[in-house]
């Protein structure tokens, strides 16, 4: 039984012992319910009967689990007293995708007449989760049927849900009914944390007003939006609004997808984006996104402007003008390997990430002396990265010198990296060495488990 069914069991356990259905479960999450739905069958199954009837909250409960028996019989007969039960309707909507026919064309039957809008906003959840089920298509039907006609702002509710795919069908629904303003797509685009939101709220946006309209009222709010994709259609879209000059602010965007999108704009325009890059990158002011942006639609000669850079007292600058370096395929180990000692853990990401092509010709020595841990962190996690990547005795001394590093994660993957090494093709099989590293290696592990179980009893003493 998997983890799903396994709480979903555990559930129907407390039901029987008495516990009512709100303290059984969350009835709020649809994930709630179609695990209740598994659980309590399989528990139900190796139990000669249910409790006999009873009243109140217990019966409920029974109720509740009849609607799960594994005997199809029991769950059709339960069907039309799930009505007078609103709590259990959610179990209607699982019954109404039963593997049974009879049971399955009841179900549908009862939920069709049982769904109202008010019903259907409460449902919801439920019956998309269940939707995804091969026999789960005609909940979702019945939805779209019933919230099609609904009032906007009785849809309110599903705009703002928690789970993204309820968002993801209510603003489906808004575009293909008009329920939404362009104003009010652009700005829930930019709101939204969910991708498929600001994809479709913003297209549509855009569509909307691409004729005629307020195209201040859409570009602002997508412009200004925290979600790339979002900023990238109101960039694209100032070309179809007739004010392509105004792309040129978002060059150095943070993000590439915006600057793609700028540079695409300002080239319709008639501009070539590259001198404008040139010039930022030779300003002490220079953007970070200018950075990237130049190595994105430049040359191999403008390596020379980014250089210098690897000097520059910004942080993001430097990071960038390493990952800049990696574009143009100019990366230079002499000039680079200092970046490791950076006091930002951005640019040594960046500055390991560059240098792993090259792992296989860097100087151990150095790099296994940045595994001590009075280096910082990011330094000691790229030095691993890279002796890691070097392979050989030179990564097993590597990683068994992480073996009782103090952070969690880097002794972890330390560990990981013992387990799955073996000896470089054409190596000494019988290299004393390796056999003593060997030895210590499984000498710590033992002392590591050793401690964890200490550490587990005393939990439980």
């Amino acid at each position: 039984m998997d983890d799903d069914a396994g709480r979903g069991g555990t559930a129907a356990v407390r039901l029987l012992g008495g516990v009512s259905l709100a303290e059984a479960l969350d009835t709020a999450d649809p994930r709630a319910w179609t695990a209740f739905d598994r659980g309590a069958r399989e528990m139900i199954r190796y139990r000669s009967s249910l409790p006999p009837s009873v009243t109140g909250e217990a019966a409920q409960a029974r109720l509740a689990l009849e609607l799960c028996h594994p005997d199809g019989r029991v769950r059709e007969a339960a069907l039309d007293q799930a009505v007078g039960h609103p709590v259990l309707l959610p179990l209607l909507v699982v019954r109404a995708g039963d593997w049974v026919a009879p049971v399955r064309e009841r179900a549908r039957e009862v939920l069709d007449e049982v769904l109202d809008v008010e019903t259907a906003v409460a449902l919801a959840p439920v019956i998309l989760r269940v939707g995804r089920r091969e026999r789960g298509s005609f909940g979702v039907e019945l939805l779209g049927g019933v919230l099609r006609g609904a009032p906007r702002e009785r849809l309110m509710p599903l705009y703002t849900h928690t789970d993204r795919t309820v968002r993801r069908f209510a603003f489906r629904l808004a575009v293909e009914e008009g329920l939404l303003s362009p104003g009010e797509l652009a700005r829930r685009a930019s709101w939204d944390d969910d991708a498929v939101v600001q994809t479709l709220c913003s297209d549509a946006a855009v569509a909307a007003v691409a004729g005629e309209g307020d195209w201040d009222d859409v570009l602002e709010p997508l412009l200004d939006a925290r979600s790339p994709r979002a900023r990238a259609a109101g960039v694209t879209a100032l070309r179809r609004a007739g004010r392509p000059e105004r792309a040129v602010g978002f060059l150095a965007d943070r993000a590439a997808v915006v600057r793609a999108c700028a540079r695409y704009v300002v080239r319709q325009h008639g501009t070539d984006p590259l001198p404008w890059y040139r010039e930022r990158c030779a300003d002490p002011a220079v953007p970070p996104g200018a950075v990237i942006g130049l190595a994105e639609c430049g040359q191999r000669a403008d390596a020379a402007l980014l250089w210098p850079l690897f000097g520059h007292p910004e942080p993001r600058v430097r990071a960038r003008a390493v990952a800049g370096l990696r574009t143009l395929d100019m990366t230079d180990v002499a000039r680079l390997l200092p970046l490791l000692d950076d006091p930002a853990p951005g640019v040594v990401r960046e500055t390991a990430t560059a240098l792993l092509p090259s792992a296989g010709v860097l100087p151990d020595g150095p790099l296994m002396a940045r595994l001590g841990v009075e280096w910082p962190r990011q330094v000691r996690v790229a030095a691993f990265r890279l002796l890691d990547a070097r392979g050989g005795i030179v990564g097993l001394r590597a990683a068994v010198a992480l073996l009782d590093d103090p952070d969690d994660k880097l002794r972890a993957w330390a560990g990981q990296s013992v387990q799955r090494w073996h000896p470089a093709p054409g190596a000494e099989h019988g290299d004393p060495e390796v056999g003593e590293l060997l030895d210590r290696a499984r000498h710590l592990f033992s002392e590591y488990v050793l401690k964890r179980r200490k550490w587990e009893a005393g939990l439980s003493a």
